[in-house]
């Protein structure tokens, strides 16, 4: 099944975002998390993890991609019953110097063939496809601009602790309901192995009740957590959209740790003109507010990391 959408955006940009793997948490809804295993050029193997119909899939996918074409082949090596075969394309064509034709394919086999099996996965891969062309002509067709619309940034403090111990608290995160600034409460729940949802909520200045929900996969043998925000109800949006990483780095000399938490974020353009009015300057003072709110996240997570590790109490800001 083939899915299609002309975008108002050159063929090579349409085709960038399409090879980014690595950036699609902050660029197509669907995708939690990508891990590139080996490249060399012209294909790739990705481990992936995605929402489908409200799951949490992981699989492995090969690609090979054609810059020349625009064209970009997929296909899952390692999949989850009951699905035994998928893959397909993306490619895109020129209608004119800013204006493209994106069409992402789809096939797929299942195991047994029920009728049942055979929907879910329609209905997933149906629902995925329209998200991803949807948010990836949004964001293509903002490319003169999307540099300042994309903020990374990391943090990080050195801790007198083992890798255990540090990965084991930020994997607890739950236990400490003050770990998030403004939170009343904080719920983790296990989805499976590595894989948790992790659900916040928060008070607002008027009163109301905010809601976030990220999914978390952990790496304890590389001492790593990626998480991607899946819901927020805060209004006006800022984010469009957030992915992040907790990385616990060993010291050289083995007498602790450095611990670095790392900010993926595609500002909301709507939400930004919203809160501060159209142009550069509105962006710049939205992009200053986001970063300063997600420092101050992390900031408070690493002292209370600290904290904990350590022993001793640490001084809040």
């Amino acid at each position: 099944m083939a899915q299609h959408t002309e975008v108002d955006a050159p063929a090579g940009v349409l085709y960038g975002l399409i090879a980014d793997a690595l950036r699609w948490p902050v660029f197509l809804p669907p995708t939690i998390h990508v891990e590139q295993l080996e490249f060399d050029g012209e294909s790739e193997r990705l481990r992936m993890w995605v929402t489908a119909n409200g799951e949490i899939k992981s699989w492995t996918t090969r690609r090979v991609l054609d810059p020349v074409a625009h064209h970009v082949d997929f296909r899952q090596e390692v999949l989850p019953r009951p699905v035994t075969s998928m893959g397909g394309s993306w490619t895109v064509e020129p209608r004119g110097p800013e204006r493209s034709l994106v069409t992402l394919r789809n096939d797929f086999a299942v195991d047994g063939n029920a009728r049942a099996d055979v929907d879910w996965v329609k209905r997933a891969t149906t629902a995925n496809s329209r998200a991803a062309l949807a948010n990836l002509r949004q964001l293509a067709e903002r490319w003169r601009r999307l540099d300042d619309l994309v903020l990374s940034f990391e943090d990080a403090a050195r801790v007198d602790a083992p890798v255990e111990a540090v990965y084991d608290f930020l994997h607890r995160f739950g236990d400490r309901p003050d770990a998030v600034p403004g939170a009343t409460a904080i719920d983790i729940v296990e989805r499976g192995p590595g894989v948790q949802l992790m659900t916040v909520e928060l008070a607002g200045a008027d009163g109301a009740t905010r809601t976030t929900e990220s999914v978390r996969i952990g790496f304890p043998h590389a001492g790593r957590i990626v998480y991607k925000d899946i819901r927020d109800t805060e209004e006006p949006a800022l984010l469009a959209a957030h992915a992040g990483e907790w990385s616990v780095e060993p010291d050289a000399w083995g007498t602790g740790v450095t611990v670095v938490a790392r900010h993926h974020a595609v500002l909301d353009e709507d939400g930004v003109r919203e809160r501060y009015g159209d142009g550069a300057d509105a962006v710049r003072l939205a992009r200053e507010a986001l970063r300063a709110r997600l420092a101050r996240e992390s900031g408070l997570a690493l002292r209370l990391v600290k904290e904990h590790a350590e022993g001793a109490p640490v001084a809040r800001a």
